[in-house]
Parts: C-alpha cells; structure tokens; sequence
C-alpha cells in the first residue's frame, strides 16, 4: 500500500492485495493492490481494457485471481462464487443490468431470495412491504407492482442499487452508473450515492465522466495496462494529469477539432419527419464535408430519428432523401444508398459478438467483396488486415473474437464494417458512450478523417461538450421536435441546453 493510501482514514474493510489475472496472450492484471474504506467513493479510472473490469469481477467471484490475496477487515478470504461475495456484503451492478424484464419491482428486488409462508409459499405481502422499505431508505417511492419493463433506465437503475443494499451490502460497485440516463436523472442518483457513503458503504464507482469523478471521489485509483498508476485523495487531482495518467500521454479533456471541410451537396434531407416512435415533424439537413450534431435530452428523440432515417422504424409522415433520392424501404434499402447508422448499442445492435473482427468487418460487403457468391477467404483476409491497419484496430488480430476487444475497438469495427460497403453518409449514435477519453479522441479523430474524405456525419450525443467542440453545426430536440439550429458561432453548452430544455 502506498503512502497516499495510508492517509485514508480508518482501517480498510477490503483490500485487494498483489492481484494477478492472466488470459491467454494477456496479462489483465499485474499485482494490483486497492483498499476500500467504509463511508468512501473510491473512483476507479482507467482505459478500456485497463483491467477495472477484471480486478472487480474477482472481487465480485466471477474470476479467480491467478495469485495475490483478498483481505475482508483484516482477515483473507476465498470469493470463488458470486454467492461468496454477497455473503461478505458485497455487491456489484454492471452496466448490463440484470433485471428481469416481465416480473415487478419487488419480485427483481427479492428475486432468488422471496420471503416465504407456512409450506414455502412466497409471501406476497411481505416482499412488497420489504422492498417498499428499501425504496423508502433511497428516498425513493416507486409502486412496486410496477414491471421493470415499464420503468425508464434510471429508475431501472435504482431498482438494482435496491436490489444491492437489499442483500445487506457493505461494499458497492458500481459500473458506469450514468452512461445511459439523462443529466437531471444523473443528478438523483449522486443524491443516492451521497446518502449511501453517509450511512458508510463502501463504494467502488467506474466512470469516464471527469465531472462525475470530482463531484463524487473522496479517493481516486488509476489503472492502466492492467497495473495500478497511483491511488490518491479527489482533491489532490486535476482532470488533465488524471486523462495523462490513464493513457500514458498527454491528451485533452475534450477533442478539439482540428480541420474542417467546405460543406458540399445535400446527403441527407429530412422534411416533416414523423414515427410512433415518438418523432413529431423534424426537419434537418447534413451535407458533404460536415459533421452536424443531433442534440437533446434523453428520451428527446434522437435515436428515434436516426433510426427512422435507416429505414429501422416505419415512418408515418414526412421525407427521406439520401444524395437526392428519396427512400423508400427498410436497412438493406437505405443501406445500398450509401448509409451508415453505427448504433447506440453497439454490442446488441452492431455486432456479431460471438463471430471474429474479420467476420464482423465484412459482414455488409461480402457481395461487393465477392460479386460471384464464391468465398475466398485469402482476399477476405486481405481486406480485413487493410481495414483493421487503418482503424487502428488493438490487437490487430483478424481471427480475435470481436467480443473481448475493448468499447473503442468494438467502435472502430462497427465503422469498418461500414468503410468496407462504401458507405457515404454516417449516422454516430452516442459513438462514445462507455469508452476513455484516449479512445474517445481516436473515434473523433476518426469521424474528422471521414468528412475530410467526402462523407457526411450526423452526430448524435448526451455530451454537450462533444457537440460542442466537434460539430460544424447542431440541431436540438425536445419532446420529439426540432427546437432550434445552432451555427458554429452560437454552438455553445448554454444555448444547446436552453433549447433542449425547451417546452414543446
């Protein structure tokens, strides 16, 4: 343990000793050493592929450590389960929650654990009452009768830090809270983390939001390449020495852009746009040699649009045109004009998890690779080497299953996926979501080579500053409208807020 963290105050209720974890071909882990005080959020940074994921799925049961020693008060204990965990109060919500859809709030809560009557009947009564109890210690007053299926994300969200603290945990971690809610629901959720530390859970928080690390830290550890960096207090820490340590090099909060192009013809024309999806009359246009930012609080409509202009959703009303040809159809249709849609669930949507970085490369040109139907895998090889050097794709293993990459290189394949069916206008769904800030600016640099090269990119994000900082040009949304443009000289964070906070 270092001198930093000697200076924490009070004995250590967990400490994670000379953790090492090797996969085939990687180490994840090279002696990593953490402590975690009760009544602390200790902030866990570090690059995709850092190992924040590995160290706590050891801590959690999921992974045994190939050596090194976990102490719980003092005293060495064996996680070889997720059960062993929770015994020593320790719970873990991962960005995927794991929630039941079609059963209620209090079901998911007690799920596995359900009070039970005289000849084990579940106690109905009971279990609502328990978990009504939990809600109420969040300051939370949900129904819960209320089927997961008909809650938002953030209140799914809480329902699983309830789930947590319903099995009595002292040790929270939490993985990427924010990524997929809105900044006011965000906000909730602090208040939430706030009252835990205070009644003194020990909290494990991940996030690549900087504002998130200094509102919340009291201790911050730095992961990169699987060995810790440093651990020290919140307030000893500076955003940009932080991002340096993360990546091991100098690198900017937030991307600047660096070259711009001279807009050309229309690539995309939208007029009256309207779905059951919630979208009610947008219009926009992107041309060549643009980046124009699609802005909005979430549930706004952004996605609703960008799947709309797919061909992914059916349209109700309006106008599509692509390169002025108005569309008509589904994907494959909108596809073989010419677009792009990398998704917001890059995992679930743009995928194939279980098939190789090759497979997934070519998984939309296979007929312009091979106009006969006839496979040649020498030439697909070929291709895939050509797109993975210039992605910049790590490791630059064709044959790698896509899905043990890192969020900024799954990224970069569903793009190659799209370079490789010569595609012209793209569509960037919250392309940074859940990745670092090194990786971050790699997907932007990315989106400027495109547009420099004659593509048109719509840019979809809940990070003001990326719009901000890398869009030509932006339009806001609120309820399922467009509520203003915004030039490059009034394309500020104030001004994309006050119409995204408009009143429809």
């Amino acid at each position: 343990m270092n001198e930093r963290e000697a200076q924490a105050p009070g004995a250590p209720l967990l400490e994670l000793v000379d953790i090492v974890k090797t996969f085939p071909g990687v180490r994840a882990l090279d002696g990593v050493t953490m402590a975690l005080h009760p009544g602390e959020v200790h902030m866990l940074l570090g690059e995709n592929g850092a190992g924040k994921s590995s160290l706590m799925k050891i801590l959690y049961g999921a992974y045994r450590a190939d050596s090194g020693q976990i102490l719980c008060e003092g005293r060495p204990v064996d996680i070889r389960t997720p059960a062993d965990a929770r015994r020593l109060g320790i719970a873990v919500i991962f960005q995927e929650f794991s929630l039941v859809p079609f059963l209620d709030i209090a079901q998911n809560i007690f799920l596995g654990r359900e009070p039970r009557r005289a000849f084990g009947l579940i106690d109905h009564a009971r279990m609502h009452a328990r978990a009504r109890d939990v809600l109420g210690a969040l300051g939370l007053d949900y129904d819960t009768r209320t089927p997961i299926a008909h809650l938002g994300v953030a209140q799914q969200q809480m329902v699983e830090i309830a789930k947590a603290l319903s099995q009595d945990a002292r040790i929270l971690v939490m993985d990427e809270p924010t990524a997929a809610i809105s900044d006011r629901e965000a906000e909730r959720l602090f208040a939430v983390v706030r009252k835990l530390r205070a009644d003194g859970v020990a909290i494990v928080y991940i996030s690549h939001r900087m504002h998130e690390v200094f509102a919340l830290g009291d201790r911050i550890t730095v992961l990169r390449d699987g060995r810790r960096v440093t651990t020290l207090p919140a307030g000893e820490a500076e955003p940009a020495a932080l991002i340096g340590l993360m990546v091991g090099r100098a690198v900017g909060a937030v991307y600047q852009r660096q070259r711009s192009a001279t807009p050309g013809a229309p690539a995309l024309e939208v007029r009256g746009l309207r779905t059951d999806t919630g979208v009610r009359g947008v219009d926009l246009v992107v041309r060549v040699g643009e980046i124009v930012g699609l802005s909005g609080l979430v549930g706004a409509g952004r996605t609703e649009v960008a799947r709309a202009v797919f061909g992914a959703d059916p349209t109700t009303a309006g106008e599509v045109r692509v390169f002025g040809t108005p569309v008509h159809g589904g994907c494959h249709r909108v596809a073989a004009l010419g677009v792009a849609l990398i998704p917001e669930n890059r995992k679930q949507e743009g995928l194939a998890l279980k098939s190789s970085v090759e497979d997934n490369l070519l998984l939309a040109s296979l007929w312009k690779l091979f106009p006969r139907g006839l496979f040649q895998p020498a030439p697909a090889r070929r291709r895939a080497r050509e797109l993975i050097e210039r992605l910049r794709v790590q490791p630059p293993d064709p044959s790698r299953p896509v899905r043990v990459l890192s969020g900024g290189n799954q990224q970069k394949v569903v793009v190659g996926k799209w370079l490789a069916a010569g595609c012209r206008l793209f569509i960037f769904d919250e392309p940074t979501r859940g990745i670092d800030v090194g990786a971050k600016a790699e997907i932007f640099r990315l989106i400027e080579d495109l547009v420099m090269q004659g593509a048109a990119v719509l840019l979809i994000s809940s990070e003001l500053s990326e719009i901000v900082h890398v869009c030509d040009r932006a339009y806001v949304m609120h309820d399922g409208r467009i509520t203003g443009e915004l030039p490059r000289d009034r394309l500020t964070e104030a001004n994309v807020l006050a119409l995204a906070m408009k009143a429809a």
